[in-house]
């Protein structure tokens, strides 16, 4: 049976909001099959989410969950066929639950997705394409098929891992992500730019490196790189400079420090699409040898300064990192409440009081209260994120199933 069966089933008609919805916020959460989840599913009490419990338990697993109902591989960036459960299927293989053969199937990810213009059942996974092909992803809104990217404007995300500690100290790739996700909030449609200009990069270089000179066929891709690369640069500047100005209006805001963004956009000086296609033009040879494309958006880089100290974000502590992270992400979060119907993204933050002292801790509590996010938070220790009991509800996962459970 088909994988889409679980993507299907449930899903409603676009319902009619009640007035008193104000915010954006998973309702239901179901994982078949997804790393360390045979068939699990968590009913959302309203509010923040604390998942506590030991490390491998499947914390950090539930929230990629969550990040690949967004545009993009999630927040691991892992391959599909990383994420499909390992060990045998704990259900019949004849049983069948919902319309689905959970014991046969690849892994999915279905939710309810509450906004203020109604519910929508959304969802993701692998089908499998015909007898001896890999399984590709799908995704469905509401029963129907749709692509990752029409999940930008539905529901935004943000997100903080520990292997963004290390964000300002390695490659650009991972920096122009992070950006790429701030973007996503306020412009929807830069999720499907970025793929219309990498699918055709994509195919360009295969031309090159083959030594297929068509001249034809490569004005026509790179038309498409240079128009949808101006346009990704251009959405990446509004975007910094938007949240400067969100920075700067926050300045030391709940003991988080005021950074300052600026933009490397890899274009080599071409402002406009007509010079970057020239560029483009003219590098067929160089970028055929060299095997990568040499300029475009693709090689941009985000540089991020601690505003106080006057000092790079790289030459900061660990914990001054991690504090400016939190700070553009809140400052991220802010602009998207003011100007996205009041709603403010879904947060995914794991692990993300490592290196925040009480005071920090505090002020970060404050913040998602004050914002009215859903926000799913990752801990060992319950008993850290207890300023946030009469507001969040605490979830504990045991053989990857989920657990409500009371504060202690």
């Amino acid at each position: 049976m088909e994988n889409t069966a679980l993507l299907n089933c449930g899903a409603s008609e676009h319902a009619e909001a009640s007035a008193s919805t104000h915010k954006l916020a998973l309702k239901t959460l179901r994982l078949v099959n997804f790393r360390s989840y045979s068939d699990s599913t968590l009913e959302i009490p309203t509010g923040p989410v604390v998942l506590a419990g030991q490390n491998g338990t499947g914390k950090t697993n539930c929230l990629e969950a969550i990040s690949l109902l967004s545009p993009g591989r999630g927040l691991r960036g892992a391959r599909l066929n990383e994420m499909q459960r390992k060990a045998p299927h704990d259900a019949s293989p004849s049983g069948v639950e919902d319309g689905f053969l959970c014991g046969a199937s690849l892994w999915t990810v279905a939710a309810t997705l509450e906004r203020t213009d109604g519910s929508w059942e959304v969802g993701t996974g692998l089908a499998p394409l015909s007898a001896g092909t890999n399984a590709k992803r799908v995704t469905h809104l509401n029963g129907a098929p749709a692509q990752s990217a029409d999940f930008a404007d539905l529901a935004p995300m943000l997100w903080l891992t520990p292997a963004q500690d290390r964000l300002f100290l390695d490659g650009a790739s991972d920096r122009r992500r992070f950006l790429d996700r701030l973007v996503f909030g306020l412009d929807g449609t830069h999720a499907k730019r970025a793929n219309r200009y990498e699918r055709a990069m994509r195919e360009r270089l295969r031309l090159l490196k083959e030594g297929r000179f068509d001249p034809v066929w490569l004005d026509g891709l790179e038309e498409t790189m240079a128009n949808e690369g101006i346009a990704i640069n251009e959405a990446r500047e509004n975007m910094i400079e938007l949240l400067n100005e969100e920075l700067a209006l926050r300045g030391e805001a709940g003991n988080f420090p005021c950074a300052y963004l600026a933009l490397d956009d890899g274009l080599d000086g071409a402002g406009e699409a007509k010079a970057l296609q020239e560029k483009l033009s003219a590098a067929r040879r160089r970028d055929g040898e060299s095997g990568r494309t040499n300029v475009g958006p693709h090689i941009g880089d985000l540089r991020v300064r601690h505003t106080l100290k006057r000092a790079d974000a790289r030459d900061c502590s660990t914990g001054e990192q991690k504090a400016l992270l939190i700070s553009i992400v809140l400052a991220n979060a802010w602009l998207q409440k003011r100007r996205k119907m009041e709603s403010a993204p879904i947060l995914l933050l794991d692990e993300v009081i490592a290196h925040l002292d009480e005071q920090r801790r505090a002020a970060l509590f404050d913040e998602i209260t004050s914002l009215s996010a859903q926000a799913w938070m990752t801990g060992t220790d319950s008993s850290l994120f207890a300023p946030l009991a009469g507001d969040a509800a605490l979830v504990s996962i045991e053989a990857g199933k989920f657990q409500t459970t009371d504060w202690p």
